[in-house]
């Protein structure tokens, strides 16, 4: 519990002023420790967590706490607090308190906040204030009574002039102003260098704590970061360059000040190591006037210090915003930017909604308290406002922000995929959506969002370290080709065939591929430490022994794995070393090694350039057929449309080609070893074994998914699994599990319960049109087992491919013969009648009611004809029944009758009578009936003039003539029956 009693004598104020590298943030840590309780403001979260790394040290994590706006740890015994400024808990009384770097009062955007902690924060025992000697006119102006302290730098600060980026020493930190300079003298670094560390503002404590470690262990001799390792961040740097002198503060672009620049070239020479500064790459030289202030310590004073007003009026909403707006009291102070809370109140005050919910003092708090929701995104736009509303609402309607739609935002930022800008910009939002969970009365759960948070950004932090490390960092020329300049005696160190990193007669790791996996078994951390450098060493010249037998290795050496790795077979060992990428065309894939700290840019250009002969030589192995077909294909343009089409799909255009390539075409087409078939445009080729899987392999990388299995070489059919039918316990086949529309790709079609190859379809296809071109017919004998089903799923499976199956009729009672035989027939045509068939003048209408009578309703099967009384034997099936076929393209005869000249298919002028798709009606046998004139296509009438002779009128009625008597073998089996049965 927080002290309430009032102290019994005056608070003490001291400042402690003085250039940097001189111990103030060190001695306010010592005389916080020493007090029962404090509170100390950093203006970094990244300072905040390093000292509160230190007080955890030395106090235990039981009794001190750590405050940001992202970040609560606060321990029910908590004594001492590392805050950032903002977050400074000023109800809780304490005896000591301070600030750091406290002439950021002048800042025209966070200093109203420092100074409303100079002006108001308060130590009950003793209050101290860190900054530079800029600040003493206005603090001894504003706090008489603090007692101002100076303190000297422990170490020289030397002008080194320019120097090129190449020539840079080591153990220096490169500064710049934007990500993009930032990259790109990293990049430069890298290649030159061997590679660096990253310290950016935008980067979260976990991955700038990373990099830092980089520097620090030596790892890489070099920093480039931005002005944000001006503000305190201690590493051991002896040289900073400035790579530019210019940089955008939020509004402007603008030069440094004296003192911004001796802020952060103060980061050289720490303790009592002297340390250097100048400039570097196309920056300007230092004028020597900015030079002689570093050097000596000596800036102007500050003038004004930035101010808002602190007593807000939360009566209303535009009370609210009078307030924020009062001009300061008295000289010394200024109004600074208008902050973005304040900017942020101003937009929502707009809203009719947002002001009908804040009408009550209550609710003007609770929205303000949701305007100060930080925007570490700076978008520039207004969802920062629109988050901030939405806060505000639900706080002022349902009393708790959802928990549900805070974890979902959380969820959305956690991704790890993406680009060093992605990343950042993700760990952004979520430091947001951390303030939000921070606030332990706005959530119902408030720490289990906290820890999703925390999750979230540590996974993005770790994703972003290690994009930072694989583009900045070479470690074959920071690591391996490092000495070891802890010790003088050579290290005895050896890679053996298998790949065993041996040192000291100690293996300590492997290398698979380009990869190397420690193992590392010290007794303590220092020998591990030195073992592991060894083996760096002893990597040395392994790594290159290894690019070189890459590049001599022959194809048979690689395997394409189903996740879409290439694998390396060296001899001893097989490991991954590059991944495909989808390239400009499916044929023509990426090549990209996998990332090893120990292969500089020559060493993976060369294993690229190897492997990507390697998948060259297997695309032209397995598919140059397509090229092939390119290449006849340029002869005859009507040849290349489709040619092209093969190369983009690999060898297979799913999709009939009846109605678009033409019978001229596909022969041409089947000349070059294309197939025009009734399913797909394909190479056959393209069907084989290997050719399938490469194809498989192909369309998955392009999908980003794992390969599927593939069937066995040599099926033509899978069956479908039916768990019914098999059991659960039955195990699933490798294409059961295939995701959609690989089947069809690859070369398999659903036809009913089973999944056919594409070149077996369309063969067997293409064998029963030929079989039932003219009428229906019996199926080859060996066709189910041909199309791997069963005989009772036969119909269902030709039905797929475009047949239909006619089940044989049943004789009826008293009939005597064979039965029907089974056969497949072509389907059904669908016809649109063009006008109303009416009975000709010369036909009875009688005869032609009764023609109509007896059709079959709709949808009824067609009966088989009975046989003339005194014949037997089995019925004749509706299908045989064939009418007077019509005429066309008829000339006439020497009869002056019309036939049938030509090729091709005649050509029906109507719809044909219904129940018949031939054109004849149920029951009619072929040929011509008695007693009736011969059909003639509709519209076709006999009271046109004959060509070979006078007009002729319709002929006179003729009584029917009767059917003649059946002509009966009396010797055969029929004959002897029917006469046992006359009996």
């Amino acid at each position: 519990m927080p002290d309430t009693n009032p102290p019994m004598f005056d608070a003490r104020v001291r400042a402690v002023l003085g250039p940097t590298n001189t111990g103030k943030t060190h001695l306010a840590i010592t005389r916080l420790l020493a007090h029962a309780s404090g509170i100390i403001g950093f203006p970094l979260r990244l300072l905040a967590r390093e000292n509160y790394d230190r007080m955890v040290a030395a106090k235990g994590e039981r009794f001190v706490a750590l405050i940001t706006g992202e970040e609560k740890i606060v321990p029910p015994e908590a004594k001492w607090f590392a805050c950032t400024v903002e977050a400074m808990p000023l109800d809780r009384r304490v005896e000591f308190l301070a600030v750091d770097e406290i002439q950021l009062c002048a800042d025209p955007d966070r200093g109203h906040v420092f100074t409303d902690r100079l002006l108001n924060a308060r130590g009950m025992v003793e209050t101290m204030f860190l900054g530079a000697e800029t600040i003493r006119p206005l603090l001894q102006r504003l706090i008489p009574q603090a007692e101002i302290e100076t303190r000297p730098r422990l170490s020289q600060l030397t002008h080194a002039g320019p120097q090129k980026l190449t020539r840079l020493p080591a153990r220096s930190a490169v500064v710049a102003f934007s990500a993009g300079e930032v990259y790109a003298i990293a990049e430069a670094i890298r290649r030159r260098r061997g590679g660096c560390a990253v310290v950016m503002g935008r980067l979260s404590p976990r991955t700038r704590n990373a990099q830092v470690a980089l520097y620090q262990n030596r790892e890489v001799d070099f920093l480039v970061a931005t002005d944000a390792i001006g503000m305190g961040l201690n590493m051991d740097v002896d040289h900073v360059a400035f790579a530019a002198l210019q940089k955008f503060d939020g509004h402007k672009a603008r030069t440094l000040t004296a003192q911004e620049a001796a802020q952060i070239a103060g980061r050289a020479g720490r303790g009592m190591r002297d340390g250097t500064f100048g400039v570097t790459g196309d920056c300007p030289p230092l004028p020597d006037e900015i030079v002689h202030k570093i050097e000596t310590h000596n800036f102007e004073a500050l003038q004004t210090l930035a101010w808002r007003n602190s007593e807000l009026d939360f009566s209303n909403v535009d009370a609210l915003l009078d307030s924020l707006a009062m001009p300061s009291p008295q000289p010394g102070l200024a109004k600074g930017n208008d902050a973005a809370d304040h900017i942020t109140l101003s937009m929502l005050a707009r809203e009719p909604e947002i002001r009908g919910l804040a009408a009550t003092r209550g609710r003007v708090r609770l929205l303000w308290e949701a305007c100060q929701i930080p925007d570490f995104r700076k978008l520039s736009d207004d969802s920062h406002a629109a988050v901030c509303g939405r806060v505000f609402r639900h706080l002022a309607e349902d009393g708790v922000v959802p928990d549900e739609w805070v974890l979902g935002q959380i969820a959305q930022c956690g991704s790890i995929e993406g680009d060093l800008d992605t990343l950042m910009a993700r760990l952004a939002s979520i430091r947001v959506w951390a303030y939000v969970a921070a606030r332990g009365d706005w959530l119902k759960d408030a720490a289990n969002v906290q820890g999703e948070a925390r999750k979230a950004e540590d996974a993005v932090s770790d994703a972003l370290h290690e994009r930072l490390t694989a583009r900045f960092v070479d470690r074959r020329a920071a690591h391996l080709i490092r000495r070891l300049d802890d010790t003088e005696e050579e290290l005895l160190s050896a890679v053996t065939r298998q790949g065993e990193v041996v040192v000291e007669g100690h293996p300590v790791g492997r290398i698979e591929g380009f990869l190397f996996h420690p193992e590392a078994e010290a007794e303590t951390e220092e020998q591990k430490k030195l073992i592991l450098r060894a083996a760096r060493r002893a990597l040395k010249e392994e790594m290159p022994r290894r690019v070189a037998a890459l590049e001599v290795a022959k194809d048979d050496a690689f395997v394409l794995t189903p996740a879409h790795r290439i694998s390396w077979n060296n001899g001893a060992s097989i490991a991954d070393v590059a991944r495909l990428r989808p390239g400009s065309e499916p044929g023509k894939p990426l090549v990209e090694p996998l990332p090893s700290e120990f292969l500089d840019g020559a060493q993976r250009e060369r294993v690229r350039a190897r492997l990507a002969k390697f998948i060259e030589g297997l695309v032209a192995k397995e598919l140059g057929i397509l090229s092939t077909i390119e290449t006849k294909a340029e002869a005859e343009g009507a040849l290349r449309g489709p040619a092209f089409l093969l190369r983009e799909q690999l060898g297979l255009a799913l999709g009939g080609t009846e109605g678009n390539i033409g019978p001229d075409l596909r022969q041409k087409l089947k000349a070059i070893g294309v197939r025009a078939g009734r399913f797909a445009l394909f190479v056959p080729e393209a069907l084989k074994p290997r050719a399938m899987a490469l194809r498989a392999q192909l369309w998955a990388m392009s999908r980003n998914i794992e390969t599927p299995g593939l069937p066995a070489p040599g099926l033509v059919a899978l069956q479908r699994r039916d768990p019914a039918a098999e059991g659960e316990s039955a195990a699933a086949p490798v294409w059961a599990s295939w995701p959609p529309g690989f089947a069809e790709t690859i070369g398999w079609i659903e036809a009913g319960p089973v999944l056919l190859r594409l070149d077996v379809a369309e063969r067997i296809a293409a064998e029963l049109g030929y079989l039932t071109r003219r009428a229906p017919a019996p199926p080859p004998p060996d066709l189910a087992s041909r199309l791997g089903v069963k005989a009772d799923t036969l119909g269902v499976t030709l039905t797929a491919l475009g047949f239909r199956l006619i089940e044989p009729v049943p004789l009826e009672e008293g009939q005597y013969g064979p039965p029907t035989p089974l056969r497949i027939a072509q389907p059904r045509p669908q016809h649109h009648a063009r006008g109303d068939r009416r009975p000709q003048p010369h036909q009875g209408q009688g005869q032609g009611q009764g023609q109509r009578d007896r059709r079959p309703p709709q949808g009824a099967r067609p009966q088989p004809q009975a046989l003339p009384e005194g014949m037997f034997g089995p019925p004749v099936p509706p299908e045989l029944l064939r009418g007077p076929r019509p005429q066309h393209h008829a000339k006439p005869n020497h009869q002056g009758r019309t036939q049938h000249q030509g090729k091709g298919p005649p050509q029906h002028r109507g719809p044909r009578p219904e129940g018949r798709q031939d054109g004849r009606q149920e029951g009619r046998p072929e040929g011509r009936q008695e007693g009736r004139p011969e059909a003639r296509p509709e519209g076709r009438h006999d009271h046109r003039p004959r060509q070979d002779g006078p007009p002729r009128g319709p002929r006179p009625h003729q009584p029917p003539r009767k059917p003649p008597e059946p002509r009966i073998n009396p010797d055969s089996p029929f004959a002897i029956l029917a006469k046992l049965k006359l009996r």
